[in-house]
């Protein structure tokens, strides 16, 4: 019988909220059993960028990175974020080890290309490395990663986060059963953006597929569905989509995305 392994994504605002942070982070450290964390970034990168007079940019929910953005995402989500995520964690007993991409060669990826649309140094994952993951874990350590990664060539690149936690939940599934958990401010996905009690509990690819034509779901969440789809297709036991109290409470309103 294989292992169960909790992969868990932190982002949208609770990232922002330094008591919404903690509080998630405390809850985390109770987590009996192994556990990998990723977290995003992305509003605290465009607060500093704006502040540095610098413009950001999204097509589909994914951000646009040149030169000057790759360092800000870099020094945000690698540096400050990470950082200050991993000393928490210590603080809760929790030996956690703050990690990009290239960090042990864990996440390799590509410049993504897309005929008619420049993303600049955004990358798309080629592949995870799970012997590497597979021993800090064996090592009783909790690999907390960032939305950075690498193309093996020097060359940094700027990941979307619900991708990465995805790939690393694929790469590790045939050595674990794995359950993958986004977390974020809202209850889960929303028939009505507005209205924490509209949450769709359950989500299939038919109802997604009429939910997009219909522009009720859209933007930043296309890519994390996409993702969540493909990781269920790609031997994740289980996916789940809500706020932070539900890696400890699965009673909690949620929505659950199955095949």
């Amino acid at each position: 019988m294989k292992q169960k392994l909790k992969i868990i994504k932190i982002g949208g605002n609770v990232i922002n909220d330094n008591s919404a942070l903690n509080s998630f982070l405390s809850d985390f450290s109770k987590i009996e059993g192994l556990k990998i964390l990723v977290h995003g970034g992305g509003k605290k990168a465009t607060e500093m960028s704006k502040a540095l007079g610098l413009k950001s940019a999204m097509i589909g929910g994914r951000r646009i990175t040149d030169k000057a953005n790759l360092e800000i995402v870099t020094m945000v989500y690698a540096g400050l974020l990470n950082k200050k995520i991993i000393a928490q964690l210590q603080q809760n007993n929790c030996n956690a080890i703050g990690l990009s991409g290239a960090d042990a060669n864990t996440i390799l990826a590509h410049k993504r290309v897309v005929k008619g649309v420049d993303y600049g140094f955004a990358g798309d994952i080629d592949g995870v490395n799970d012997k590497m993951i597979r021993l800090f874990l064996d090592g009783d350590l909790i690999p907390v990663f960032c939305a950075i990664t690498h193309d093996k060539k020097g060359q940094l690149l700027n990941t979307n986060a619900d991708t990465i936690v995805a790939e690393v939940a694929k790469g590790l599934s045939s050595a674990y059963e794995v359950e993958l958990i986004y977390c974020f401010e809202k209850s889960g996905v929303l028939l009505h953006v507005d209205n924490e009690d509209s949450v769709i509990e359950t989500l299939n690819t038919v109802s997604y597929q009429n939910l997009k034509q219909e522009g009720i779901i859209a933007d930043g969440m296309l890519p994390k569905l996409d993702n969540c789809f493909n990781a269920l297709k790609n031997g994740v036991s289980k996916v789940i989509i809500g706020k932070p109290k539900v890696i400890i409470n699965m009673d909690i309103k949620h929505t659950a995305i199955v095949l």
